[in-house]
């Protein structure tokens, strides 16, 4: 049997958060309506994850979902608060306990081993075009290191951006995904990391 695909384990996660905190499923709508999709796009993915057996529900009744739980693997024990980067103050290390603003739980499932994470609160439209939208969240991977046409989160100017990143001959170019907005072309950009998932804002 398939395992479930990227999007797929984030519906399934968040249906987990949502029992979790409510002690009830979310309806279809409820996950179209969080993850920004169209009903029958939610469906699709319910439905996925029932022939992949993450799922039971029944289709006329309503919130009669139930996570076929395998061993502990979607325990709620298994989710992870990443912690949320503030505001960074010039010249204060990044990656300090006075920069984080809150935590969110992630499903471990979303998430690699050995590897540290943070979110950050997308701020703009400058990367709407690559799906990124005005007050979703960034899951990023930490790291210092980028490939060309990487999506990263860089310091420029003592400020946090999310772009995505190029190599040139003499300059990096951090480039949005809105012809609206210019590239940045700097030769001091500081890579903090990596885009891993995007958290649909509710």
């Amino acid at each position: 049997m398939k395992e479930p695909t990227n999007r797929q384990r984030e519906v399934l996660t968040f249906i987990v958060d949502f029992i979790h905190n409510h002690s009830y499923p979310p309806t279809i709508r409820e996950i179209a309506d969080h993850f920004s999709i169209s009903v029958k796009g939610a469906y699709d993915h319910v439905s996925a994850l029932k022939r992949k057996g993450k799922l039971k529900f029944e289709e006329k009744r309503s919130r009669a979902m139930e996570v076929v739980r395998t061993g502990e693997e979607w325990e709620y024990n298994n989710v992870v608060n990443v912690p949320i980067l503030g505001v960074v103050a010039a010249g204060r290390p990044i990656f300090v306990e006075e920069n984080w603003d809150g935590t969110i739980p992630v499903h471990s499932s979303l998430l690699k081993k050995n590897r540290q994470y943070f979110a950050m609160k997308v701020k703009g439209d400058s990367m709407k075009d690559a799906g990124i939208l005005e007050k979703d969240t960034a899951l990023i991977q930490k790291q210092n290191t980028a490939k060309n046409g990487d999506i990263v989160v860089a310091i420029v100017d003592e400020k946090l951006t999310i772009k995505r990143f190029f190599k040139e001959a003499t300059r990096i170019r951090l480039q949005p995904e809105n012809p609206s907005h210019n590239p940045i072309y700097s030769q001091d950009v500081r890579v903090v990391g990596k885009l891993a998932y995007i958290i649909r804002a509710c």
